[in-house]
């Protein structure tokens, strides 16, 4: 880099005032002349001697004093950069490539290294990349970010100078050509700061709530005399847990515990992943049945009140998910541990009975109902919607069924209402349509599902004023919002099933026509896969009412009878079918000819649980641009965590995603991962 050196500023004015001077001298000689010619040639002959002296020394000393000023600012700036050098602050000088040209000796302390000039500073830390770099140069305009250096927290300032910029400050010199920038970097040790803060953070409260899931049927299950001892057991292993992690618990009811306890506590009973549930299960006096927990813990609220709000959020979700497990709820996220055990199926009614009564309370009050599925809806949302329109119907109210697409299993069912003229021509409608009619005075009512995202349209919820949800998947961390009514039973067979009961308790003139009630007895065969998973005496009791209703069991048999192209692709699933880690069978459905294959899919993981040791089976289906994966297990793991983790959900035994944006081989290997992972891990 060349560059001219002149002399400027004060210093150039400083000594250029002798000839400014002479200058001046000279129009006061022309003045003199004018009044005496004798003293003007004086002057003149001084003036001339001046100037001849004053250009001599500025032509011979102008070297001499640039090297002195030269010398001086020399000095001046040793001492500048030995401070610096000697700086307990970590600094260092970039150039625009990001190679160290210049460190003090607390920046080489920091690094522990002393490699030489040119070294790059992302081989200290990778994090200070070029997109950190600021983008302009004036004084405003600086970087800070967070950066971790051999287990030390440090507050990284980055600030771009230019060269330009610092030449023409320069009260001494001026600089010509000169081009580019620099990088000043500065390090503040943030360490203790961090510490005190996690020291605070770790010692905030948590709130938590221990339910009994199960305390019924379990003290119905020991003898009376042995109840007692039996609550004192299980109450003692809840204390002693919660204060092994200095946690402090209070029954509120006899089956319910509040619990308190420090944020670090909930850290460590994350690591042992509330091994609390399982602790509990062995507590047996000659009860037949297991004692279950349900735990939900908030945190990180900006008061105990909202952590307390987030404790009831968190147990209400654990125990709309089946019960056995721990929920851990934040302001940004949710956490999931356990429920490995299959949900308990309660025989009393009298929650169905109240929730009839409720939804039979709101129909009433309301002059419109629409009634919704999910996204490409099946047998079961469709024969649950019916049942819900036959209850509208009955208590003498406008009813839709909301539905968009109509897949090939559900082809049948909808054929039995289209043209038939004992049903509103606009029975069935879609959601335009609905999105049009739907007024204030309307309820919606949501059937076989629980997220917003997956119904059959998501902005009918946000116009809807008064909303129920009928569902019996477990509920996850997206749920519909100020529900009017919510009835989630995860242990219930099908939304069929819940309907079906419900229908029992709303009016004693409901008159079920034999259509309907091959609609919901279809709905409870096809979820049950013909009565052979999940199912409990109120599965049969439904089928039993349904039955004395006029679903006939033949009609519903021909009515779901496959072509032969179906069946060929469903043999072929099965067939090609990878066993992977020795226990899980996954395998991919052919979509070519047919019209629902998401459906022959299902089928097909059903069938693939008839393998002899296959514990749980996954079968891919790529149609319209989306991966659809069903998953399907017995009871000995819980397929719902599984597809959680891929971003679905569902129940223990029956569950399913959709991933866009991928490949086929690419959710394989991703749903590899996610096994051997929770293999890995303990999770199943």
């Amino acid at each position: 880099m060349k560059s001219k050196v002149k002399v400027r500023g004060r210093i150039k004015r400083y000594l250029l005032a002798s000839l400014v001077l002479g200058l001046v001298l000279v129009l006061v000689n022309v003045y003199i002349y004018l009044l005496n010619v004798k003293a003007g040639v004086v002057l003149s002959v001084f003036l001339v001697l001046y100037f001849a002296v004053i250009c001599t020394l500025l032509y011979r000393n102008s070297p001499a004093i640039v090297y002195e000023l030269i010398s001086f600012a020399t000095q001046y700036g040793q001492i500048q950069r030995q401070l610096l050098k000697s700086l307990d602050l970590p600094h260092a000088i970039l150039d625009e490539n990001g190679k160290i040209i210049w460190s003090n000796t607390a920046f080489d302390k920091v690094t522990a290294a002393d490699k030489g000039l040119d070294r790059s500073i992302t081989s200290y830390f990778p994090e200070l990349t070029e997109d950190k770099i600021p983008d302009g140069v004036d004084d405003f305009n600086e970087n800070e970010l967070e950066i971790k250096y051999n287990n030390l927290d440090y507050i990284c300032k980055l600030k771009k100078v230019s060269v330009k910029e610092m030449a023409d400050n320069s009260n001494l010199i001026e600089t010509e050509n000169f081009a580019g920038y620099l990088i000043a970097l500065y390090l503040f040790d943030n360490t203790a700061l961090k510490l005190a803060l996690r020291e605070v953070d770790d010692q905030s409260l948590a709130i938590g709530l221990v339910y009994l899931d199960n305390y019924d049927e379990v003290m119905e299950s020991v003898e009376e005399v042995r109840r007692s001892l039996l609550t004192a057991l299980i109450e003692r292993k809840i204390n002693k847990y919660m204060s092994s992690v200095d946690g402090i618990t209070k029954k509120m009811e006899k089956d319910k515990y509040m619990v308190i306890l420090r944020k670090s506590a909930v850290a460590a009973l994350k690591e042992m992943k509330f091994d609390l549930l399982e602790d509990v299960k062995t507590v047996n006096i000659g009860n037949d049945m297991a004692a279950t927990l349900s735990i939900g813990v908030g945190l990180d609220g900006l008061s105990y009140a909202q952590d307390y709000e987030f404790a009831r959020a968190a147990i209400d979700l654990a125990l709309g998910r089946g019960g056995d497990q721990a929920v851990v709820k934040t302001p940004d996220q949710i956490n999931y541990y356990g429920g490995k055990s299959q949900q308990v199926d309660k025989n009393t009614r009298v929650k169905a009975r109240v929730k009839a009564h409720a939804l039979m309370e709101i129909i009433t009050s309301k002059d419109q109902v629409f009634i919704m599925g999910h996204k490409r809806g099946d047998v079961d949302s469709f024969g649950a919607s019916v049942g819900i329109y036959r209850i509208a119907k009955t208590l003498d109210r406008k009813a839709h069924i909301v539905l968009d697409t109509v897949t090939t299993s559900m082809q049948p069912m909808v054929d039995m209402f289209s043209d038939n003229p004992e049903y509103d021509q606009d029975m069935i409608i879609n959601s335009n349509r609905a999105l049009e009619e739907i007024g204030n005075n309307a309820v919606l009512v949501i059937v076989d599902v629980n997220k917003p995202k997956m119904t059959e349209c998501e902005e009918l919820i946000k116009k809807a004023k008064s909303i129920v949800v009928l569902d019996h998947h477990r509920q996850g961390a997206e749920y519909v919002e100020n529900a009017t009514l919510s009835y989630v039973e995860p242990y219930a067979s099908s939304a069929c099933e819940m309907v079906s009961e419900i229908m029992q308790y709303t009016t004693d003139a409901i008159k079920i026509k034999n259509e309907e009630a091959d609609c919901l007895y279809s709905g409870i065969m096809i979820d049950t896969n013909n009565f052979n998973q999940k199912t409990g005496v109120k599965t049969f009791e439904a089928a039993a009412f349904l039955k004395r209703n006029g679903a006939d069991v033949v009609r519903v048999r021909k009515m779901f009878r496959e072509d032969a192209i179906e069946y060929k692709t469903r043999a072929d699933c099965v067939s090609d079918a990878e066993i992977y880690r020795e226990f899980y069978a996954i395998s991919v459905c052919a979509t070519e000819g047919i019209s629902s294959p998401t459906v022959i899919g299902a089928q097909a993981a059903n069938e693939l649980l008839n393998i002899k040791g296959i514990k749980a089976s996954f079968v891919l289906t790529d149609f319209q641009g989306t991966i659809y994966i069903s998953a399907r297990s017995i009871d000995e793991l819980n397929v719902q965590i599984v597809m959680e983790r891929m971003g679905g959900g569902g129940h223990m035994s029956i569950a399913g995603t959709q991933i866009e944006n991928s490949t086929v081989e690419e959710v394989i290997e991703r749903l590899k991962s996610t096994l051997d992972s929770m293999i890995e891990g303990g999770e199943i």
